[in-house]
């Protein structure tokens, strides 16, 4: 299964570790380092999205903020190939990222909360875990 992990660019370091936490597991993953220097960002963002499996949309205090991230989210949600397998991560704490500022949609999605995600090995494993129910239910 491909995944498409999307975040904000400041969380690029929370991306990569959950980028390797599913490579470790076996899946294959997307993210937007894989596009070059030179090569048209958006064409390869939507090659990406259109190829991908499944989506996990890092929550953070700036990706909820992010125009992009939302483009990302409401491509997948208008794709039947991946119902039921958007992922919302919400990687911050209730004091960080209010349940109130995350748009409704991605709370009725499959929703794991892990405040400190990038220092919390069982949450990446979650992460996994998850995608493995969904892959096996597919």
């Amino acid at each position: 299964m491909k995944v498409f992990i999307s975040y904000a660019s400041t969380d690029a370091k929370l991306a990569k570790q959950v980028a390797d936490a599913l490579k470790k597991a076996g899946f294959q993953t997307w993210d937007e380092t894989q596009i070059f220097p030179g090569e048209n960002w958006a064409e390869g963002l939507a090659k990406s999205l259109q190829e991908s499996d499944a989506m996990v949309v890092l929550l953070t205090p700036a990706s909820i903020r992010s125009s992009n991230i939302q483009h990302e989210i409401g491509y997948a949600l208008g794709k039947q190939d991946y119902k039921d397998k958007v992922l919302s991560v919400i990687a911050a704490s209730d004091e960080q990222l209010p349940l109130t500022e995350i748009p409704w949609i991605l709370k009725k999605l499959r929703v794991i909360r892990i405040p400190n995600l990038g220092e919390n090995e069982e949450g990446l494993r979650r992460i996994t875990r998850t995608l493995e129910v969904v892959a096996q239910s597919h």
